[in-house]
């Protein structure tokens, strides 16, 4: 839903007596969980009341307009879509506005689509984030295809002249990336005109917002289509600023022997996969020379199978960040370093040839490697010591090699229903982000509940399997992992009351109908064991039940990390502050695995009192 829904001329008048903005306040603390940022209230009262009285002004009073509405299953806003009826057709006709202040911005050399501000500030320009909105919309919401509408975009440069902003014209403009600056106010008005009547719109927006939503596409569902033929996703905002970004680099290192360090980071569902995976498919129909490595064998052997379906190309595509110990420097056109927050501090182990034993950061190696490293990650999903995939690390070994590094945040939220007050519910809860655990307000777009006992999730969670959805449980790592019994069973190692169930399957290929350990959570088998962070980490399914064991309680004000119930041997020889750290983004990445919604059980008593009192328990979901 919208912040914000009225009529054009109601619109007008609450932006001219200041209510729009307090309404607009009040909805995105709602929404969203937390007061609206002052820059962007500053933004609302400066480019809407310039919007209200252009449309005024182009006699659309009665236009129906939506500001701050949100993509499906995501948590990213456009600033105004309008809806209406299309002057010649009379089909309902939608115009999706991106507002832009800026004074002064020019194409970033060596791309089409991105824009530099000054003082090193890149965004992406405002034709093709309009642009990419329509396609969006057109993907997700079924009703701008199965009726007859006309859906076009329009970024307005309010604040510049056309000189300011000379060279952003080079960008190719049709009906969905239409750019007007405030110097062609009279062309804008035509525009709107042109696409929107003077009459009501209430039953466009009605269409448009009642409309049934198509399901995403999930990562694993479409790779081997993304890498091997054709682009499936749309990228959008901050993640096509990503894409481009490394594409220009690419280019710049052969134009000017150059080499840029690339960082993307994002929470959970932000897109930092399918970025990876949107650039080496097109790297690879480029022919340039391109890797995607990672440090999970799940996460790889998965990509090897799915991606590389039928095709041992693509298949090598896929390796670990151990592999670059000794690779040629600059080797590489590019090297994508997916789930980076899991490199390590080298590369070596017990199987490492002498020669090879240099002690060398891992992270140098894997810069090393290509002209051009890319580095995608989150650093609240570091679960392991000895892992240090952070922002600063990278920064640091790209300074020790004298070499520059550019970070890029990804701000949307793609998993979790696209709920922004989901993923900071759970970092509230964890004490990942200060303020506390928070009451669960609740989201259209998200399902979150605690259930009272394991079995009663296991019931919830085949309930939605058989209605076609894709629904795992996973736990902490607080019972032992038994080996697979010769018989073809697993043994039920996790044991909760009565509820008895097994680990998911301990070796790399199936057992008894368990999918091996790097299928668990993609193979349709999976569901009946239980998954653990090793096994979940860089997946989604469309419901997530996790188990909070008694690793991590909570005791009257303050959570406690107990390493001596876990059984992960690694993580338990860690310090206290290690431990801590670890358990704690071991629960954050549980809990943001679902795409749809997540339940959860805690083994301790006062636990599951505290998440019951913050959701409300079964009787919430």
């Amino acid at each position: 839903m919208p912040l914000y829904r009225g009529s054009a001329a109601k619109f007008l008048a609450q932006a001219e007596d200041g209510s729009l903005f307090t309404v607009l306040s009040e909805q995105f603390r709602h929404v969203v969980g937390r007061a609206a940022p002052p820059a962007e209230v500053r933004s609302w009262e400066r480019s809407l009341r310039v919007l209200a009285h252009d449309l005024s002004d182009a006699a659309l009073g009665p236009v129906e307009v939506l500001v701050e509405h949100k993509l499906p299953l995501s948590s990213l806003r456009m600033d105004v879509v309008l809806c209406g009826v299309d002057p010649q057709s009379a089909v309902p006709s939608y115009v999706v506005v991106e507002l832009k202040q800026w004074t002064h911005a020019a194409v970033l050399d060596g791309t089409d689509d991105v824009c530099e501000l000054g003082h090193g500030v890149t965004r992406l320009h405002p034709s093709a984030q309009v642009e990419r909105y329509c396609r969006y919309l057109r993907d997700y919401v079924s009703a701008l295809t199965a009726n007859p509408t006309r859906l076009s975009g329009v970024a307005y440069l309010h604040n510049a002249t056309d000189l300011d902003v000379q060279s952003l014209w080079s960008y190719p403009h049709d009906d969905c990336s239409q750019m007007f600056t405030g110097q062609r106010r009279g062309e804008f008005l035509d525009f709107l005109r042109g696409r929107l009547a003077p009459k009501p719109g209430a039953d466009a927006a009605d269409l448009l917002l009642g409309s049934a939503v198509r399901p995403s596409r999930q990562l694993m569902a479409v790779a081997a289509d993304e890498v091997q033929r054709r682009e499936q996703f749309v990228l959008v905002d901050e993640q096509q600023t990503a894409y481009s970004l490394v594409m220009r680099a690419i280019e710049k290192s052969y134009r000017a022997n150059t080499k840029e360090v690339i960082v993307v980071q994002g929470g959970p569902g932000s897109g930092k996969s399918v970025i990876a995976l949107s650039l080496l498919g097109e790297l690879s129909r480029q022919g340039r020379t391109a890797l995607h490595a990672t440090g999970s064998s799940s996460f790889t052997q998965t990509l090897r199978r799915v991606a590389g379906a039928r095709n041992k190309r693509v298949q090598s595509m896929f390796k670990y960040f151990n592999q670059f110990i000794d690779a040629e420097r600059n080797g590489l056109d590019v090297l994508i370093s997916d789930e980076a927050h899991r490199i390590r501090e080298t590369s070596e182990n017990r199987y490492t040839k002498a020669s090879l034993r240099t002690g060398r950061p891992q992270v140098e190696e894997l810069i090393d490697a290509a002209r051009v490293p890319v580095f995608l990650l989150d650093e609240h999903q570091v679960v392991r010591p000895g892992e240090i995939g952070r922002v600063e690390d990278i920064q640091e070994a790209a300074g020790r090699m004298g070499l520059g590094v550019r970070v890029i945040d990804l701000d949307g939220q793609f998993r979790l229903g696209g709920s922004r007050a989901y993923e900071r519910w759970v970092l509230r809860l964890l004490g990942l982000e200060p303020g506390g655990p928070a009451v669960w307000e609740g989201d259209d777009t998200f399902d979150l509940v605690v259930d009272p006992a394991p079995s009663l999730m296991e019931q919830r969670l085949e309930r939605l399997l058989n209605q076609g959805y894709g629904a795992r449980i996973a736990a902490g790592y607080c019972w032992r992992w038994s080996d697979p019994v010769k018989d073809g069973s697993l043994v039920e190692d996790v044991v909760i009351g009565d509820w008895r169930r097994p680990w998911n399957n301990k070796k790399p290929t199936s057992h008894g109908g368990a999918p091996g350990t790097p299928f668990w959570a993609t193979d349709p088998a999976g569901f009946g064991q239980v998954g653990c962070v090793y096994t979940a980490q860089g997946f989604e399914y469309d419901y997530s039940g996790v188990i909070m064991g008694p690793d991590l309680v909570w005791r009257t004000d303050h959570w406690e990390a107990r390493p001596e119930f876990s059984h992960d041997s690694q993580v338990k020889r860690a310090t206290v502050e290690e431990f801590d750290r670890a358990v704690r983004n071991t629960y954050k990445v549980l809990l943001t695995r679902g795409l749809r919604g997540t339940s959860i059980y805690s083994t301790d008593p006062e636990t599951q009192a505290l998440l019951e009192k913050l959701v409300g328990g079964a009787a919430r979901g």
